[in-house]
């Protein structure tokens, strides 16, 4: 069991350690702080039984844009996110993504959040694109160190409501009919 919460300057370090494992895209501390200073409730991270950092999530909002235009849309950005190799396949890199995004939404008052994916990285991709309703909205040429492509991919936040809301109603559509059923076979 992994608990999830708010990182704090303490967790930095470990952060780090966890990227380092996990990533072949490594920050310098500086990063972490500047994020941890600028954005501190959307830096997240998912510690094990004995406090040990097993992942984390490290987002900001995006600041590049010209705020005063008047077609401007605050939006958040995924920086990066890892979950160490043994604690995968559990949901926390789900979890954790799920608590950035709502912070983003709720607190920052971002309408959408973007991030970059390798396009090699199928399992993330997964993640992203089929688990939390990311949509691909372009290709990033050389994107990486390593001349990688990326993926830069959005999910906007009242579409994804829209899908929750769509699926939470056919799964009760679902359950009434089973109850419906089960109700038939009784009488």
């Amino acid at each position: 069991m992994v608990n999830i919460r708010m990182a704090t300057v303490q967790d930095l370090i470990e952060m780090q350690q966890c990227n380092l494992w996990c990533l072949p895209e490594n920050y310098q501390m500086k990063y972490y702080f500047y994020h941890q200073l600028t954005w501190p409730q959307l830096l997240w991270v998912a510690e094990d039984f004995d406090g040990r950092i097993v992942g984390y999530v490290l987002a900001k909002m995006e600041e590049n844009d010209d705020q005063t235009a008047p077609d401007y849309v605050p939006h958040g950005h995924i920086t990066s996110l890892a979950v160490l190799r043994t604690h995968r396949k559990r949901g926390i890199a789900t979890m954790l993504m799920r608590r950035a995004q709502l912070e983003m939404e709720q607190v920052m008052g971002a309408k959408y959040v973007s991030l970059h994916v390798r396009k090699s990285n199928r399992a993330a991709f997964h993640l992203y694109s089929e688990t939390l309703a990311y949509e691909i909205n372009d290709i990033e040429r050389g994107y990486y160190a390593d001349g990688e492509d990326a993926y830069d991919m959005r999910c906007t936040f009242e579409k994804h409501r829209e899908r929750e809301a769509a699926e939470n109603a056919a799964a009760a559509a679902v359950t009434e009919v089973t109850e419906g059923v089960g109700t038939l076979v009784t009488a």
